[in-house]
């Protein structure tokens, strides 16, 4: 696969995850659907971000870097967090989960300061696409989120109102 597809497919999953991520940390709820929900679609966001990072090798084709390694690292710590959700230890789960968070952070903002990688060039030579790609993002974020905010369970109150 060339990197002509990979690399957009990447920034797209990678966007995804910072924005998921950032949603999930930020909320004071926690566990609940929406929590899982997002969580869910963020863990498949970061494997995607993973997995095809090693697909990415513009700089030494042929060759892995040291951001390769990282790609590994994340791979580790990301699933660790994934069996520490599933096994019930939640503060594992919370500490692997902010940690694979903050180190997609890292990697973000290694892509945008480099003015050689893609990111900066897109922003002067391809703006609108980086724009609407970045638009595309937010609205399956958005998605997303309301899709985990239908599944609220519906109770009667006592005047027999629905609430949520």
């Amino acid at each position: 696969m060339s990197d002509n597809v990979v690399i957009p497919l990447h920034a797209a999953a990678a966007t995804i995850s910072l924005l998921l991520g950032a949603f999930n940390l930020l909320r004071r709820t926690r566990g609940d659907r929406l929590h899982k929900v997002a969580g869910r679609v963020w863990v498949g966001a970061m494997y995607f971000t993973i997995i095809s990072s090693f697909f990415i090798q513009a700089l030494k084709p042929g060759h892995f870097s040291w951001i390769h390694g990282l790609s590994a690292f994340t791979f580790v710590t990301l699933s660790v967090g994934l069996w520490a959700a599933i096994a019930g230890r939640i503060e594992h789960h919370r500490r692997f989960m902010t940690g694979s968070y903050l180190g997609l952070l890292g990697a973000f903002v290694g892509a945008v300061v480099v003015p050689q990688r893609d990111i900066p060039q897109w922003i002067v030579h391809r703006p609108i696409e980086l724009v609407l790609g970045f638009v595309a993002c937010a609205a399956v974020v958005a998605l997303v989120i309301l899709a985990g905010r239908r599944g609220t369970p519906v109770t009667e109150s006592r005047q027999g109102e629905h609430i949520r």
